[in-house]
């Protein structure tokens, strides 16, 4: 069950975001226009239960075009600087609180949620803190009494914190940072108990990347949880980066990775999402990168306790990836001149899927599906034309009573089956779940139409009448 703040900050939202965005299409012009003719991503996000995210870049909240996006497409903001030491504490005991006060009233303007991010880091610190001298007790003073005063400042406005930052290296041991090397793993333990006695209410989380799938690094991450678990200290959850390459991505080693924190029963998060790529992007990277996207987005979903996914900005041109990786870039959800990519329609596409197709009631936002709402208006045929000990081939046909415009087919094989080619669809598979996408010559069919396709499996057979769903509802069998 959600907390009631989060509830109240989501019944808040379904009333601002139908009059922003609606604002929006009058005030800013054909790329929000363009944006507002369906539901935006916090619209099909909500009835998951989830929070669909952004960083926010303070410097732009003066864009129209930028914070409208923000305002309108998530129901959760992370400040993607402006709550860090270097920003927060510049001098010592001397704290600016501008850019930070700026996202909470934006997000409360907005109906949103706040993620809070990062109270303890080894990077970004303030020049008297990274190149100062102090004991051990007076460096722990330091850092308690900085976790105790930021959280302090936004208790009740703030939902989640990031307190410890990539605390490991990439074997699995601890970071050599100025915390570990004076104070030892026992500065993690402190952080959390200062923020929790500072808002007993926020959910406080450690976050780190390349720990997305299990390796040594997650290992070491999982090995921390489970002895701070142990001592009663609280923590609540675990973010997971998701930093990713086109073309990297293991959607079920993602799923199963959060899951195995999931069962420690923690919250878990995926908090900075973005997938580059080797520049120039063009149409065939740019549909890898949506299968990538979508792949994440469903192992999200597929666990319960994961509670929400934040993209680590907007749009490509605002994207911290070209300073930091030479060549590679477009990794965000919207391109250059914020238009929309395919992997904002995969993320799109992911939340309906899991159920988020219907917004629901504006006035009841928390209000349960009908569970007697009938199936989409479709039938489908899921039927095994050859079968055999090692794989099948298997024919598809979808009927719609409605006039269908790039179709999006969905349905399950059985554990360790894997696709291994198809034919009149766009395939690809994330774990046990299949999604045939259309051809450039099959994507328009009118009311009464088909949907034809067919398959070949490896390691195993389907199964005959599998069910499947079109543009994420259930077609009938038949």
């Amino acid at each position: 069950m959600r907390p009631h703040r989060e509830r109240t900050v989501r019944r808040l939202a379904r009333t601002l975001v139908a009059a922003s965005t609606a604002m929006a299409a009058v005030t800013f012009g054909f790329a929000a226009t363009a944006q507002a003719a369906d539901p935006s991503l916090r619209e099909v996000a909500d009835p998951t239960g989830r929070f669909i995210g952004t960083a926010v870049n303070d410097s732009l909240l003066n864009d129209s075009t930028y914070r409208n996006i923000a305002a309108t497409e998530f129901d959760s903001v992370t400040a993607e600087n402006a709550m860090k030491w270097e920003s927060v504490e510049p001098q010592r005991g001397q704290y600016d609180w501008a850019g930070g006060d700026r996202l909470v009233d934006f997000a409360q303007q907005n109906g949103q949620l706040v993620y809070g991010h990062t109270l303890v880091w080894h990077s970004q610190m303030p020049d008297w803190l990274e190149n100062g001298s102090f004991s051990d007790t007076e460096l722990r003073e330091i850092m308690t009494d900085h976790v105790t005063t930021q959280v302090g400042r936004y208790r009740g406005e703030v939902q989640r914190w990031d307190v410890v930052n990539e605390a490991f290296n990439e074997d699995g041991s601890f970071r050599q940072s100025k915390f570990y090397q004076q104070l030892g793993a026992s500065y993690i333990a402190d952080s959390f108990r200062a923020a929790r006695a500072a808002d007993p209410d926020a959910k406080l989380f450690i976050n780190d990347y390349n720990t997305e799938t299990q390796n040594a690094k997650s290992d070491g991450l999982y090995r921390l949880v489970q002895d701070l678990l142990a001592q009663g200290v609280p923590i609540d959850g675990v973010g997971f980066q998701n930093h990713l390459i086109v073309g990297n991505v293991n959607g079920s080693a993602i799923r199963q990775n959060l899951q195995r924190f999931a069962d420690l029963g923690l919250e878990v998060a995926v908090t900075e999402l973005d997938i580059r790529m080797r520049m120039p992007a063009d149409s065939s990277k740019l549909q890898q990168q949506a299968r990538d996207y979508r792949a994440v987005a469903d192992a999200c979903l597929a666990v319960d306790a994961c509670s929400g996914i934040t993209v680590w900005g907007i749009s490509d041109r605002d994207s911290w990836v070209p300073d930091v990786f030479e060549g590679e870039g477009a990794a965000c959800p919207w391109d250059d001149n914020y238009r929309p990519k395919p992997a904002y329609d995969a993320l799109r596409d992911a939340f309906v899927a899991a159920g988020g197709g219907d917004p629901g009631d504006p006035d009841d936002p928390d209000e349960p599906d009908d569970p007697d709402e009938p199936a989409g208006d479709c039938s489908a045929t899921f039927q095994i034309s050859n079968r055999w000990d090692a794989g099948s081939v298997v024919a598809v046909t979808v009927r719609t009573d409605r006039s269908v415009n790039d179709w999006r087919v969905e349905f399950d094989l059985p554990s360790g089956v894997t696709l291994a080619n198809g034919w009149n669809g766009r395939f690809s598979q994330s774990g046990t779940r299949v999604t045939v996408t259309n051809e450039s010559y099959n994507g328009t069919v009118p009311a009464g139409g088909t949907i034809s396709f067919g398959f070949q499996t490896g390691g195993g057979a389907a199964e005959e009448g599998t069910p499947v769903t079109l543009g994420g509802q259930n077609c009938a069998t038949g």
